[in-house]
């Protein structure tokens, strides 16, 4: 049987307005009113949900369809939190679900509702249809990916472990379009960088602001965040990311090759990076690299005088393979040993999921008949994710919610006027289908 396409676009697009005109911002979440939308759906189509509480109001629902059993489950999650909003600088409201231009606008239209809402019409399409399966479809939405998600897909994995484990998973941070050089590539989030936050603290001697002198903890804080912005971490080439430039590479005209190849070389990549515009150069370097941001400053208590601590708070990501440990040698290298660091206890490895493997092989088939001049590329994905917990049960999971979209288009995730078009809600619903439905039918 093949789906009624139109009729699929229109009722996805319905779910995600739905699920938009809930308001799940985190803080304080609420999610349970998503989970039991969700949940409600599932049970008109005869699907059985269980909605879960890891504290009152933080609502997580898993649902199965079941399989033959020949194969291990496939796990296809996504979170239901989203993002604070600053809603007067919104063009649509952002908690409205409104239908403009081609786009379906609001918070969580492209971080995660709308992976929720084609995830959701995939279950609906599976059970209507009565495939045969040859293994278990589970779906997950989650509470609190935003704020790290140990009221979500962490406590699922610490309390209900049973009800989800899987052999592999379709989660967010991949399945995007992206041109090089009139070429057409899309990612498969197969890693991640993992966790480091810490407070890095400066002491000096107290005293009277119109008497200066040179032990000062605010002077002392602000070289070290000085040495920071101008640091040059190591290169650290992941198999994720070697695999995802050189497969740039691999497909561009030859004259490119050698300037993409010099991204992973010690000797050439600092001058490879700074060939790329503003827009990716970032992206670029935290690929191939640990990454140290300052973000919040504590100091002093009346302006004229001089403190005897300053702090800073920083955001660090690291490269899949490294610990803190590893981190903490390049850090001091930069700073010096003088400076207090104090790491939080949230620490978290990076991952990384293998790509060779018959998921991966069936999610480059399908793109290949959607877009026969494509490219389909392991990505590392320089922020965290929920998958961050699944793999802890041995999941391989894979980020993957396709899209055709420009960069200007995806820089809206957590801004202003975050939208998706109802063309790339359509075309992301229906190449999941295809995917799961081959991957769970042939053994």
């Amino acid at each position: 049987m093949t789906p009624n396409w139109k009729s699929v676009r229109e009722e996805t697009t319905k779910y995600l307005q739905d699920l938009i005109r809930i308001d799940t911002t985190n803080p304080p979440g609420n999610e349970i009113q998503a989970a039991e939308y969700l949940a409600g759906v599932f049970k008109r189509e005869g699907i059985a949900p269980t909605v879960l509480e890891s504290a009152p109001g933080r609502g997580n629902i898993v649902a199965r369809i079941k399989g033959d059993g020949r194969a291990a489950p496939l796990l296809l999650m996504a979170h239901i939190d989203v993002v604070p909003v600053e809603a007067d600088k919104w063009q649509h409201p952002p908690f409205g679900g409104d239908i403009a231009d081609g786009f379906l606008w609001g918070r969580g239209t492209l971080d995660t509702k709308e992976l929720v809402a084609m995830e959701l019409m995939l279950m609906l399409l599976l059970k209507r249809e009565g495939k045969s399966l040859a293994r278990d479809i589970i779906f997950m939405a989650n509470a609190d990916e935003e704020a790290g998600g140990r009221m979500g897909a962490g406590w699922m994995v610490e309390h209900h472990r049973d009800l989800i484990q899987a052999e592999y998973a379709i989660n967010e941070g991949g399945g995007m379009s992206f041109d090089v050089l009139g070429k057409r590539f899309f990612t498969v989030q197969t890693g991640e960088k993992g966790t480091a936050r810490f407070v890095m603290r400066a002491r000096g001697r107290p005293g009277h602001a119109a008497q200066p002198h040179s032990d000062n903890a605010v002077v002392k804080l602000a070289d070290a965040i000085q040495k920071i912005g101008a640091a040059e971490f190591p290169l650290h080439v992941t198999k994720t990311v070697h695999d995802f430039f050189q497969g740039i590479a691999d497909n561009v005209d030859q004259e490119y090759r050698p300037g993409i190849l010099a991204l992973l070389d010690a000797k050439t990549h600092r001058d490879a990076i700074k060939g790329f515009d503003d827009g990716l150069r970032p992206m670029v370097n935290a690929m191939l690299h640990n990454t140290v941001t300052p973000t919040m400053l504590d100091a002093g208590t009346k302006i004229n005088v001089i403190p005897s601590v300053a702090e800073a708070q920083c955001d660090t990501r690291l490269i899949p393979g490294q610990s803190k440990d590893d981190f903490l040698r390049e850090l001091r290298a930069v700073i010096g040993k003088n400076m207090e660091i104090e790491i939080a206890d949230n620490y978290r490895m990076g991952r990384e999921s293998d790509h060779h493997t018959p998921l991966f092989d069936t999610i480059t088939r399908v793109l290949g008949r959607h877009e026969p001049k494509s490219s389909v590329l392991p990505y590392l994905v320089t922020g965290a994710t929920d998958a961050r917990w699944v793999t802890q049960l041995g999941t391989k999971v894979y980020g993957f919610c396709p899209m055709i979209a420009s960069t200007s288009e995806l820089d809206r995730v957590h801004a202003h006027n975050e939208r998706i078009s109802i063309d790339n809600l359509e075309f992301g619903t229906r190449v999941l289908y295809e995917v799961v439905t081959e991957f769970a039918t042939k053994i």
